[in-house]
């Protein structure tokens, strides 16, 4: 069985390579968000009263003091998918750099409307490929500090994808499974699903490893440079996530 990583495209090499750059328009529209000043704490819940022009400006300016917040030492949200909903539990013990990160693509917006590309039935359902191509290009390169593994790949936790512990990004995968091999490989799950499981478990999955594939399977420079006009061409039965709501009693912290 495959391992999860960050992405099959790319033949021959041990990490997943980038495609040529793409002429994208970063729109960064001037608004005044003031998310680079005020307090990380303050903005916990900013994003949700956010226009969509006004999320894609944040998307794509990732250094702005938002992404800096951390997230609560647990926090539930409800995943919106073509299926139905689930809830996952991020647990910040577990993994803080990556719970950190999750929490706040979440908070913002990055995966609504992206589609579980990549499903194994009985192994994992992996997601985290943008609707933009321009969110995407901008989120791909930027790795996250690796975090130890502190529990175990089982049925339902939620991990990222990677080649290795620092090659992790924005694409997760749900194990369907006990996945507990993954554990010595560095996979360090960040939460779990705690409602649900069973909607996770019926997301389309006849696909296999195709739509994330090198070519002649697949096609690396349509995936990264298309995003959703490419997978909903060519894959339609691909389940999406329409949006994941962080629960109202969550906020972040002061970093």
């Amino acid at each position: 069985m495959p391992t999860p990583r960050t992405s099959s495209i790319r033949p021959g090499v041990p990490h997943r390579s980038r495609c040529p750059h793409f002429a994208l328009w970063l729109l960064i529209a001037v608004t005044p968000l003031a998310l680079s000043t005020r307090p990380a704490h303050a903005q916990a819940d900013s994003a949700s009263s956010l226009s969509p022009a006004q999320r894609r400006a944040l998307l794509l300016a990732p250094t702005r003091a938002f992404w800096k917040a951390k997230a609560p030492d647990t926090v539930a949200l409800d995943v919106e998918t073509s299926r139905g909903t689930f809830t996952i539990e991020l647990i910040r013990a577990w993994a803080p750099n990556g719970v950190d990160r999750f929490y706040n693509l979440a908070r913002a917006g990055f995966f609504d409307d992206s589609r579980f590309y990549r499903v194994l039935p009985f192994y994992i359902a992996q997601f985290g490929h943008p609707a933009s191509p321009a969110i995407g290009a901008t989120w791909r390169d930027r790795k996250l500090r690796p975090d130890s593994v502190r529990t175990s790949n089982e049925r339902g936790t939620l991990t990222y994808a990677q080649f290795t512990p620092r090659d992790r990004a924005t694409t997760l995968f749900i194990n369907l499974r006990d996945n507990v091999n993954l554990d010595t490989l560095g996979f360090a799950p960040i939460g779990r699903v705690i409602e649900g499981i069973e909607v996770a478990d019926s997301l389309y999955g006849g696909y296999g490893e195709i739509p994330a594939s090198p070519a002649p399977m697949g096609n690396p420079r349509r995936f990264y440079g298309e995003s959703n006009r490419f997978l909903d061409k060519e894959y339609p039965k691909l389940d999406r996530i329409l949006s994941i709501t962080v629960r109202s009693s969550s906020s972040a912290r002061r970093p």
